[in-house]
């Protein structure tokens, strides 16, 4: 600080600014600069396409899959994951009502916390191996292997009406619990006064929840939403490890990551890929902009 203060700071920042740029503001204008080349992934970078590989996309009948597949869980996984894990952490905050005018969790609230977060504690490749057991479209499969011999079992995902559910589920189930955690953490901050006062004024828990958990934790979902539409344009993991024939059957399962993955690294086809890559990053990025829009408002303080 004998130097200054903007030295100060600079001296902090540079470095990891510096491995910031380099692994990922320099791997992003990569992924540019080879979208409009025809590149296999090996030798030179040499035969210039211009938009040739995003033509080619646009007639890819899998590629508009992947985007339907895409669209269904950015719809749904949020919608889902953040009003399950509001409504778990409520009660675990809130549920209990008042105990010597105290504002109190349902009972053994500490404990389902740490039931809740559980998931994870587990890399995505376990759950994908885990899930991939129970939605077994035979007798192997744990939910199938649950009813008599006699019962015809249900093919989940070796069946394209309900493959993409099941990988909802899964995403739910992992995801939820950190939410959980995040939104009691929020809840947390809020004056129990203020809880009181409206318990006091004959406010039921319906009411607590809608006009003021939500209103003061408004920021919070926010965030929580746009991490969960980023997460639905991935699924790459559960998708790949999951699914029948990776991203069967018959491209049922399909999504953008999973295309651009194989594509690099099975088909020869970097060029491709990172064509898709540049497709799939103005979608994440519109996707955030158009939600942090449409949901700006005043801060609410309590």
């Amino acid at each position: 600080m004998r130097h200054g203060k903007y030295p100060f700071i600079i001296g902090f920042l540079v470095v990891p600014v510096a491995i910031y740029a380099v692994f990922v503001v320099w791997a992003y204008i990569q992924a540019f600069y080879l979208s409009v080349y025809e590149w296999s992934g090996l030798g030179p970078v040499e035969n210039f396409v211009g938009l040739g590989n995003f033509r080619k996309m646009f007639d890819d009948t899998l590629f508009w899959q992947s985007i339907k597949h895409n669209v269904f869980l950015l719809i749904f996984l949020p919608i889902i994951t953040v009003v399950l894990a509001l409504v778990f952490a409520f009660l675990l905050n809130v549920g209990g009502g008042q105990k010597g005018g105290v504002t109190r969790g349902v009972w053994g609230s500490k404990v389902y916390r740490i039931i809740f977060f559980f998931p994870q504690l587990l890399a995505l490749a376990i759950v994908a191996v885990i899930f991939g057991r129970v939605f077994g479209p035979d007798k192997s499969g744990m939910i199938n292997g649950l009813f008599p011999e006699s019962w015809q079992p249900w093919l989940f995902l070796a069946d394209e009406r309900y493959a993409m559910g099941c990988i909802l589920v899964v995403l739910v189930w992992q995801a939820v619990g950190f939410y959980v955690v995040l939104f009691s953490a929020g809840m947390g901050n809020i004056p129990t006064e203020v809880y009181e006062a409206a318990a006091i004024d004959g406010a039921t828990r319906v009411t607590l929840f809608f006009r003021i958990t939500i209103p003061l934790l408004w920021n919070t979902v926010q965030v929580a939403w746009v991490y969960l539409g980023i997460a639905a344009f991935d699924a790459f993991a559960l998708v790949n490890i999951m699914t029948v024939d990776r991203g069967g059957p018959d491209g049922a399962t399909s999504v953008l990551s999973l295309m651009i993955y194989r594509n690099a690294f099975e088909f020869s086809q970097a060029g491709y890929a990172s064509a898709l890559g540049v497709v799939l990053f103005f979608l994440t990025l519109t996707f955030a902009w158009v939600t942090l829009s449409a949901t700006r408002r005043e801060s609410v303080e309590a």
